[in-house]
Parts: structure tokens; sequence; C-alpha cells
């Protein structure tokens, strides 16, 4: 199958190589045509996925139309927040009849708080959409490190197609209709490893951090189903799976983001040192915070990195207010 991923970020450039082991004639497609061409002349992505090599046949272009010319999958892997810019350019394109489209970003839009499935509705129309999400960096795929993810479409016969595409010995994928869930699932787990963060940051140990991790599924998931998804969802790959090792890894930037907060860092320092490396938790929260607020959902942590990302508050009385809140029923 031709599949063309755009966004040569970490995450496209690892899931392009994965493609290629399953012998697929892949395309990664990049913004900006001079970095291309410097990955085509060193054969790597050095700024989003150091040392790993990109092969003679994975094919590297920065003309939107010549990569997806002709693709049966188009694969996206662009940050929340820069995704409508490049889907309005993608509308221009010649469509392909029965083109797949997968989007494996995690996050929520700022001001209009949609989902990734809900924008790119928005500016294509009724298109095959599958969300491939679950945990997995980057740094372990592209090196071929075992992982699973979970592949959530309403159009069940795309979602088996993506499965049948991706997978692999290395790259294992479950299917699902809970799209809604699924997304939010992925959205969500980067402010809880924002959260994470603080608690490494501060020192605090592991009794909080496994604390955190417990009411954060819980917290995902009630807010989920609030927002239209499964709460079953939130116990696979998508929920827990992603907020495990979001919140624990060291691949993990929104935990690298609280961890500078934990240590006393503000946000626009802890931003502009790491560049164009994006943690979509930070704008996240922002849409998390919103979305709770519309339907009525208990977030108390949501709500805390939101105060303390965008109102100033104090980590450590970010933690005191968490700790002293009403006493309550686990049942």
């Amino acid at each position: 199958m031709k599949v063309t991923v755009i966004g040569d970020g970490g995450w496209g450039t690892a899931l392009a190589l994965n493609l290629l082991a399953n012998h697929h004639d892949v395309t990664l497609w990049g913004a900006f045509p001079d970095y291309i061409e410097e990955m085509r002349s060193s054969h790597q992505n050095r700024r989003f996925l150091p040392g790993v090599e990109l092969p003679e046949n994975l094919k590297l272009e920065a003309d939107l139309a010549k990569a997806v010319d002709k693709s049966a999958m188009c694969v996206f892997a662009t940050p929340t927040q820069f995704l409508r810019g490049v889907l309005k350019k993608f509308r221009e394109v010649p469509a392909c009849p029965d083109r797949i489209i997968v989007n494996v970003a995690k996050g929520i839009e700022i001001d209009t708080w949609l989902r990734i499935g809900e924008i790119i509705e928005a500016e294509l129309g009724k298109v095959r959409f599958v969300a491939l999400s679950g945990p997995s960096h980057a740094e372990e795929v592209s090196r071929r490190l075992p992982t699973l993810v979970t592949a959530a479409s309403t159009d069940i016969e795309a979602a088996q197609l993506v499965q049948q595409t991706f997978m692999n010995d290395r790259f294992r994928i479950y299917t699902s209709s809970d799209v809604v869930g699924v997304e939010l699932g992925g959205a969500l787990k980067n402010v809880m490893a924002i959260a994470a963060g603080v608690i490494d940051g501060m020192g605090l140990g592991d009794n909080p951090k496994a604390a955190l991790m417990t009411r954060g599924i819980s917290e995902m998931g009630k807010l989920g189903e609030l927002l239209g998804g499964k709460a079953s969802t939130f116990s696979g790959l998508s929920g827990i799976g992603d907020l495990i090792v979001t919140c624990t890894s060291g691949h993990s930037r929104n935990r690298h983001v609280g961890e500078e907060l934990g240590r006393g860092k503000k946000l626009n320092d802890i931003l502009k040192e790491m560049g164009m490396v994006v943690a979509e938790g930070v704008w996240t929260v922002k849409g998390a915070y919103a979305l709770s607020r519309k339907v009525g959902a208990e977030t108390p942590i949501i709500d805390e990195i939101y105060r303390v990302l965008y109102e100033d508050r104090d980590v450590k009385e970010a933690i005191h207010a968490l700790m002293t809140r009403a006493a309550k029923s686990e049942e």
C-alpha cells in the first residue's frame, strides 16, 4: 500500500519506519523544505529522533500534493494546535477514493475544545477516520521495541485495515469502536503526566505518584464518559496504558514539563528551552478545564494543573489543595 505520513516529528518518523518494515511504499512529509533536505542528506531526523538511521527507501517530501498523490492511507502526525492549518492545505490536494485518514497525535484544540477527529470532520467532511493511540514512545518504536496500541473507528473495516497495515511482531494493534474514549484517553493522560512530573521534580517519592495515577485515571474516565466515551475504554491501552507510560517514562515531554515546574521553573522558560519539541498537555489542559465545566465533571487534578500553568499557582499550594479536599469514599 502507498502510505503518507504527514508530520516529520519523532512519532511520525517512527511510524514511517514501522510501515517500511511491513514493506509498504512510505512517504514522510514535512513542512520545511530545508529540513527535509537535511534529513535526506544525513539519513537522520536529528531534531526529533536523533540516532535512528533513515533507510534509503523512505521517501522524504516537502510538497504536500506530491507526498499524498495516490496514497490509500494518510497518517496525520501533526501537533494538535497546527493540525487545522495542515488540513486546509490537504483539502486542496486531489482526493483518493476510499482513502483512510489516520490520526496519531493526542490533544484538544485551543478555543474550540474539539477532539482531533472533530477537527478533521470540520475541515474534510465525512472521511474514513481512524484514531491510533496507546502507550508508544517514538524512541522505542523506532528501535523496534515491543509496543501495543489501539486503532479506533466507527468504521470497523477501516480500523481493521489500519490494524493489518501497521501490525507486525513488534507493533501489535487492537481495534475499538470508541473513538471518543480513545482520543480523550490519549489527550487527558498528558495533563496527568505533567502532574506526575511535578511530584518527581519535587522529590516527593513513589506514594503520591501512584495515588496521582490512580485518581487520575478515575478522573479521566468520569470526564470521558460525560463527553461520550465508554468508561471501559479508559481501562485499556489508550487509557491506563498510555497514562502509565507517560507518567513514568524519561521520554515523556509532558512529564518533563512537570518535573521542571516541580523544581521551581516558570512555564515560559521551560517551553523556551524545549524549542520546537511539543508537550501537548500544556495546551490540552485548557481544553480539559473548559470541557469539565461544560459537562459538570469534578476534575480536581486537571483544575490544579490548570491553575499552576495559567494562574501562577505555586505547586506546593496545588498539592496542599488536593490533599486537604473533603473526605470521600472510594466506592
